[in-house]
């Protein structure tokens, strides 16, 4: 007689079941990060060093307008990337700009020094913003770029502008920023969903302002040093696992194998493998994963331009 795997007799003491367990799902591609991490080592490399540029280039840039962050990048016709800058900036609050005077003044900046760097003047643009906020937010950050001189060619969501540079086929995308986490959802190399959530870098930094006894940008700035990631996830888990159930509400409703994290956040060091771990989705992330969006809006304004001829 044979009985049902886990059945006992009444009276007895049936085996308990093991516990569930979140292994990472087999992927069916790998998403390979050798060409785009090249580029982020070449734009990188450039920063305040930018090789002067012969006049008429065709040069394009991508403004990433961040809560901590706003970043200039720039490249060349065949999208190689040729200059970077940014500056610490304290304009943006939960995915929406709240000192417009202040990105205005940072953006010209930025342009100016670029400028200067290249010997030619920077025209083209395009912009990013967190997914769903183009109703509320779109109009200003592209105001932004265009107080600033610049031509704005396209606006983008930051994680789709993302994938402009990583290239995954199929997962997810997710762009860990300072106020909100954004989720793009990758089919057949097209972006079927894009969605937001707040949540990010600067709850991190106020967990362990408050863990810490400090100040807030003195938190900020021990959670940027390389050397205090060891000390600062376990303070911060809770909520790098907020962000992870961003993630998983919104990947719910798809098959998903294969998530990507960028975004200044994603550059603390061990989060790939906390999100994995709660997700039970294999998670990775390019090098300097700050520098990504950026680099993809660039991209995505030399996709525009071109697309436009």
């Amino acid at each position: 007689m044979r009985f049902a795997p886990g059945w006992a007799p009444p009276g007895a003491c049936a085996r308990p079941s093991p516990p569930a367990r979140h292994e990472p799902r087999r992927r069916r591609t790998v998403v390979d990060f050798s060409e785009s991490d090249r580029k982020l080592e070449q734009l990188i490399a450039s920063e305040g060093h930018a090789p002067r540029q012969v006049e008429g280039a065709e040069l394009y840039c991508g403004l990433d307008v961040g809560t901590a962050f706003i970043v200039l990048a720039v490249v060349d016709a065949a999208g190689e990337p040729v200059a970077c800058a940014y500056r610490f900036a304290d304009v943006v609050r939960d995915g929406m700009v709240v000192d417009y005077i202040g990105a205005c003044d940072i953006a010209r900046e930025l342009k100016a020094e670029l400028e200067g760097q290249l010997g030619v003047e920077l025209v083209r643009c395009a912009a990013a913003i967190p997914p769903g906020t183009e109703n509320l937010d779109g109009g200003v950050v592209r105001n932004v770029a265009e107080s600033a001189g610049f031509e704005v060619s396209a606006m983008l969501d930051e994680p789709t502008a993302a994938n402009l540079l990583i290239g995954l086929s199929d997962g997810a995308v997710v762009d860990i920023g300072g106020g909100t986490t954004g989720v793009s959802i990758v089919q057949g190399g097209r972006v079927l969903e894009s969605v937001d959530e707040s949540t990010g870098g600067t709850h991190l930094t106020l967990v362990l302002a408050g863990a810490k006894g400090m100040a807030f940008a003195e938190a900020e700035a021990y959670k940027r040093e390389p050397s205090h990631h060891a000390e600062v996830l376990p303070i911060v888990r809770p909520t790098v696992d907020k962000v992870a159930t961003i993630v998983a509400r919104a990947i719910a409703p798809y098959d998903v194998d294969e998530v990507v994290l960028v975004g200044g956040t994603a550059e603390l060091t061990g989060i790939e493998q906390r999100v994995e771990k709660q997700l039970g989705i294999a998670t990775r992330k390019p090098a300097h994963p700050m520098f990504v969006t950026p680099l993809g809006i660039a991209l995505g304004c030399l996709a525009a331009e071109r697309g436009g001829r």
